[in-house]
């Protein structure tokens, strides 16, 4: 736990406006002026407003950061236009402060709350700042979403959340992990989630994007973050809003040919529903906290960069998250509207679905959890495995599988109506081989691991000496 002072977020703005040689411009657009307002009630702010801006109407929006192309008002895409607009202009307008200022544009654009309380409330908010007079310019940015369930909140939440981004980017910019710390200050986390967040820039380029992000779910500013498939963060609404979803939970730790065996003969599956539409379909592999920490419940950084750049090697995007039931994290998507969702697990993990010591929180239990869990557009794809009966083996499937007979009929209701369906597997020969066992060889310097791992990964392995010393 930090042992850093918190101020109150009028203190804050105080100090940047006394103490501080920032000097610059404000444009918010959708939530009032909510951190210009700290800053001009604070005292002082002539010494660090140059410009506030709140350009509401579509056609002033437009005018000032989007003459050329329609785009979404409330996007990262307008944001950026935003603050390059305000930056610019600084920087074109005011030569005379270069030597002894440091310019910054602070903007956001944002949807709070409407009269009917039935719309998604979000936003982007950025800063683009020097931390040496005349230096480079560096920028911050994150994406906000709006939790309590009154605009005027939300509005006030905004206010807040601005001044401990503009104080942390001065104050923090070389301790990240303080810096995201920051954000929180004089706010709860039932009052706002940040889903992404990205530092760039000539003094930023220490910052590791990815380990930032992670910090958020593992400091419950966010339940989930993602990375496309080139590593870049993105925030999860952005690319998973009204898409068909193939998600794909596991550690692999590595990733073998059965896993993506799993992931190629999945996507078949699901190419074959009538309305499958090619374009509008994303695949991504999911990991949970649980599966980034050690024993000593720390997340293991190096490890997680390890299996995100695997992962992006055989082209798949990557979540984090700290999701941990799978009835959660089905309920979790629904935040984006999904057209269609798929779920892939081997039958190990579709027992303890149907586990009611799982569920002991939960008022309906095991009944409430599968509700939850199967929505119409949503359906189970399950991978065999291979058990044994004595001497011989023998191939399980959602078919065969021996369920405790006071859940038979709610699982038969699923099999018939099709929410359950089963994956062909092609590698029967490897059914037998989990990926900690492989893990184990690898650590064990025996070099039948090799056999079960696809030769890109193998090859990552052995050149990075990956697993070696890993928990």
């Amino acid at each position: 736990m930090s042992s850093r002072d918190i101020l109150p977020t009028g203190r804050k703005a105080l100090q940047i406006n006394i103490d501080t040689n920032f000097y610059g411009t404000f444009a918010e657009i959708g939530g009032g002026q909510e951190v210009a307002r700290h800053f001009f009630l604070a005292g002082g702010a002539s010494g660090t407003i140059a410009k506030s801006i709140s350009a509401y109407d579509k056609s002033f929006s437009d005018a000032h950061y989007n003459k050329h192309q329609k785009g979404r008002y409330v996007s990262e895409d307008r944001l950026t236009k935003m603050l390059n607009y305000e930056y610019n202009q600084l920087d074109e307008l005011l030569p005379e402060r270069k030597k002894d200022t440091c310019l910054f544009a602070f903007a956001d654009t944002v949807e709070v709350l409407n009269y009917n309380k039935d719309n998604y409330s979000h936003g982007w908010m950025g800063v683009r700042f020097q931390l040496t007079p005349d230096g480079p310019a560096n920028t911050v940015v994150l994406h906000v979403k709006l939790q309590e369930p009154d605009g005027l909140l939300q509005q006030t939440t905004l206010g807040i959340l601005g001044v401990n981004l503009l104080y942390a980017c001065i104050r923090y910019h070389q301790h990240p992990r303080q810096f995201l710390e920051s954000l929180a200050d004089n706010l709860t986390l039932d009052r706002f989630r940040v889903n992404a967040i990205r530092m760039d820039g000539p003094d930023l380029e220490y910052v590791d994007n990815r380990l930032l992000a992670v910090q958020l779910v593992k400091s419950g500013m966010s339940h989930a973050v993602m990375f496309d498939k080139n590593g870049d963060v993105q925030q999860p609404s952005e690319m998973l809003y009204k898409k068909n979803v193939l998600a794909f939970r596991g550690t692999f730790r590595p990733i073998t040919y059965i896993a993506k065996d799993i992931l190629n003969k999945s996507m078949e599956l699901f190419k074959k529903d009538e309305d499958y539409e090619e374009g509008n379909t994303l695949s991504f592999c999911e990991l949970t906290l649980n599966n980034l920490s050690t024993k000593d419940e720390e997340v293991d950084e190096q490890d997680f960069l390890e299996r995100v750049n695997m992962l992006n090697s055989i082209g798949q995007n990557v979540m984090v998250s700290d999701i941990q039931e799978y009835f959660r994290l089905v309920d979790f998507f629904k935040l984006f509207k999904l057209k269609k969702l798929r779920i892939v697990m081997g039958v190990p993990t579709l027992e303890k679905v149907f586990d009611e010591k799982y569920y002991t929180n939960l008022r309906g239990g095991l009944l409430e959890s599968i509700g939850i869990m199967f929505p119409k557009n949503m359906k189970l794809y399950i991978y065999p495995t291979l058990r044994k009966s004595g001497d011989k083996s023998e191939l399980t499937t959602s078919k065969n599988l021996n369920m405790d007979s006071k859940h038979k009929l709610l699982y038969e209701y699923l099999l018939e109506n099709h929410f359950i369906l089963d994956i062909k597997s092609s590698m029967s020969d490897q059914l037998h081989i989990k990926s900690r066992e492989v893990w184990q060889m690898i650590r064990d310097g025996n070099a039948d691991w090799e056999k079960y791992v696809p030769m890109k990964i193998a090859k990552i392995i052995k050149e990075k000496k990956l697993f070696k010393d890993k928990i």
